[in-house]
């Protein structure tokens, strides 16, 4: 049996671009990546703070250090410019991996810098 567990989560993100005509989908700054664990490509949920919408999609990396977070294609239909996002990136763990296993969070400011790192380590089922 495995596990959907979350592997890592940048939260409280802001949209720093919606564009419908680009054909991609989440670009984010590929420091924030580095940091979350979170790979380019990899599917991600994109939960929307201000308006509580929800889809998933791929990431795709964006400059270093730009702290860009634009939503493109489709997506951009649910998202603005300026609204606040989580995004969510999953793993499959058997449930013996889930017990050593510590989810990375990244609280994320209006400009899409670091404001603290969590590792969650209270996952554990015992």
């Amino acid at each position: 049996m495995l596990l959907e567990i979350m592997k890592a989560k940048l939260h409280g993100g802001c949209v720093t671009e919606a564009n419908l005509e680009y054909t991609g989908s989440l670009g984010v700054d590929s420091d924030l990546l580095k940091k979350s664990g979170i790979v380019p490509y990899e599917k991600v949920q994109v939960l929307n703070l201000d308006r509580g919408g929800r889809i998933e999609t791929y990431i795709i990396p964006e400059e270093p250090g730009s702290g860009k977070m634009e939503v493109n294609g489709a997506a951009a239909h649910f998202f603005k410019k300026g609204e606040r996002v989580l995004v969510i990136a999953y793993v499959q763990l058997t449930p013996e991996e889930q017990q050593a296993f510590n989810p990375v969070v990244l609280i994320l400011n209006e400009k899409n810098e670091i404001e603290e790192r969590l590792v969650k380590t209270d996952i554990s089922l015992k």
